[in-house]
């Protein structure tokens, strides 16, 4: 029996073709930590022993600006303090990240809630006083697949969201199959013009756009997952943006999700990997879904204009 053929690409086809547009990149939402192990998981001989040269090299001449790490699993948090220092000054970043201005969130995921507790707390209030943090994240409710009870899901993020409107933090939301109940914490919990990212959106379009109306400073994240066939939702969501008025900037961030959510349309531009699939999701993949965006968005829409709308929130939301 021959050997079965892998559906992995080698590992150059990590590093991106010429992209959409090249103006500078801001991924408002990436897990830096979970795609480099997951790029040691798919690649196992991978030149890149260390997370730094990793980030370096496949960001070289991307126009990569700046990321927002998210630490949101407590059993990963022993990490954060080592990116975080690696970040502080601009010799740091220069030395370690390539000059990429590293920026991070942290909070407990709903898939977490579960292990929310004062020690935890405690570990996230003394992350919020670091100079590279900005923001209280990924926080919220997920009834896709209740890995932790709903009972318990919303008592954390309201816990959450009381600490960093307290601190006047920004807020990381993730929230899926739970529109009900998030906005309603929402509403009660969190003022009007609070800075709020609804993190990765898969949700109905006016779930989005009540969100919208009620939060002067609220924007959607927008990852690959716009361009899934199996979702609707997103795009509808733009749409929407679009016809309300047609001149307004878009309420968007842009994000990957990384290593999750490598944009479809991303495989016109590599077509010797057809049959293919990209392991995992990075910075640099962003100008394709800025791109599919703007398709969506129609006429008067590029991926230009839609990155620098997006850029032009990420400074307004998060300060970066």
């Amino acid at each position: 029996m021959g050997k079965k053929k892998s559906n992995t690409p080698e590992e150059k086809y990590l590093v991106m073709p010429t992209p959409p547009s090249t103006l500078p990149i801001v991924d408002t939402h990436t897990h830096i930590a979970s795609t480099f192990q997951t790029y040691k998981a798919k690649y196992k001989e991978g030149k890149h022993e260390t997370v730094f040269d990793f980030v370096k090299e496949l960001y070289r001449g991307k126009h990569v600006e700046a990321i927002v790490d998210v630490w949101c699993e407590p059993a990963g948090y022993s990490l954060w303090r080592e990116f975080a220092d690696s970040a502080v000054t601009k010799e740091d970043r220069d030395s370690n990240w390539g000059g990429i201005e590293y920026w991070f969130v942290m909070g407990v995921h709903p898939h977490e809630a579960k292990s929310y507790n004062d020690d935890v707390e405690k570990q996230i209030l003394e992350a919020m006083e670091h100079p590279r943090c900005v923001g209280w994240g990924e926080m919220g409710l997920d009834y896709h697949y209740d890995n932790s009870p709903r009972d318990v899901q919303q008592e954390a993020f309201a816990r959450q969201l009381r600490q960093a409107v307290r601190l006047g933090k920004p807020l990381t939301i993730h929230t899926r199959e739970a529109e009900e109940d998030t906005e309603r914490i929402l509403k009660a919990e969190v003022p009007k013009d609070q800075k709020i990212h609804i993190h990765c959106f898969t949700d109905s379009p006016e779930f989005a756009g009540r969100l919208m109306e009620h939060f002067s400073n609220l924007c959607i994240g927008i990852t690959g997952v716009i361009s899934y066939s199996t979702n609707t939702n997103t795009a509808d969501v733009i749409r929407n943006m679009v016809s309300a008025n047609p001149e307004q900037p878009l309420k968007i961030l842009l994000e990957t999700d990384g290593p999750y959510m490598v944009p479809a349309n991303l495989y016109d531009s590599i077509p010797e990997i057809k049959g293919k699939r990209i392991p995992l999701c990075h910075t640099a993949m962003v100008p394709w879904t800025a791109q599919y965006v703007a398709n969506t968005a129609g006429e008067g829409w590029d991926a230009d204009r839609v990155m620098r709308e997006a850029r032009e929130n990420a400074r307004s939301v998060y300060g970066v």
